[in-house]
């Protein structure tokens, strides 16, 4: 197994070139910090075309024989590596998945969510909930940014998730309900049927909410009723409770 000691390798390099998402989008691949993400990468059948491990003894031996090549780095590598203060000690390099959305029936459409944080939580909640498909359209944070990955706990790596061109378009062809999110001239989430095997939930910007472009080609609006003095629900909160209602 080769072995890194020098932060100016071309490997390296282009690792960290991996952090821009215009190098993602190029070279269709990202990268992956962490023993948890890499486990979960492994588990999904993601390829891993490189491993970078300071100690190789204490990464399991059918995750390294899933890499295309290995590598031993030393921890002045792994700190040129590391997106976190204190690296974990086990990097890679992943190719992106290829994403087929014909198929899916039970879809949650993200419309300009900004924050990684709010993206990465959305992206878990939807696995948890057993959707088949995230969509999000341009403006949105990027699935492949660090901090994404690690607020979604690996359900990135679960869950198809996919940019669209034209958001407006994917709703209009979409076969079943679309159900959207505001404050006005919506419905009570309770007053729509739950148990549904068929339907698309759309939530929008963190604070501009939906487009109007898209409020007005759902097939329903729906609001969260508040009972306290907030004057809103984060966005990612609000989709799991509209989630898990139309799933029942």
């Amino acid at each position: 197994m080769e072995q890194i000691t020098s932060v100016q390798n071309i490997k390296i390099k282009n690792y960290n070139k991996l952090k821009k998402k215009k190098e993602r989008d190029k070279q269709q691949r990202a990268i992956i910090e962490g023993f948890h993400l890499i486990e979960e990468a492994f588990n999904s059948d993601v390829l891993i075309e490189q491993l970078f491990m300071i100690e190789p003894s204490r990464i399991p031996e059918e995750i390294q024989q899933a890499a295309k090549e290995c590598f031993i780095i030393n921890q002045k590598v792994a700190e040129a590596l590391s997106g976190t203060v204190t690296p974990q000690g086990i990097f890679a390099v992943i190719q992106k998945s290829s994403v087929n959305i014909d198929h899916a029936t039970q879809v949650l459409v993200l419309d300009r969510i900004q924050d990684p944080g709010n993206l990465g939580t959305l992206i878990r909640t939807a696995d948890a909930a057993g959707l088949d498909l995230v969509v999000v359209a341009k403006g949105t944070a990027d699935v492949y940014q660090e901090k994404v990955l690690r607020a979604s706990q690996g359900s990135v790596f679960h869950i198809p998730t996919v940019e669209v061109p034209d958001v407006v378009k994917y709703v209009q062809n979409f076969s079943g309900p679309v159900y959207g999110t505001a404050l006005h001239n919506a419905i009570s989430y309770r007053d729509v049927q739950s148990q549904q095997d068929t339907f698309a939930l759309v939530l929008g910007n963190e604070g501009q909410g939906m487009s109007e472009e898209l409020l007005q080609i759902t097939t329903q609006n729906m609001m969260i009723p508040l009972h306290g003095r907030a004057e809103s629900l984060n966005v990612a909160i609000a989709a799991g409770i509209l989630m898990f209602h139309l799933k029942g």
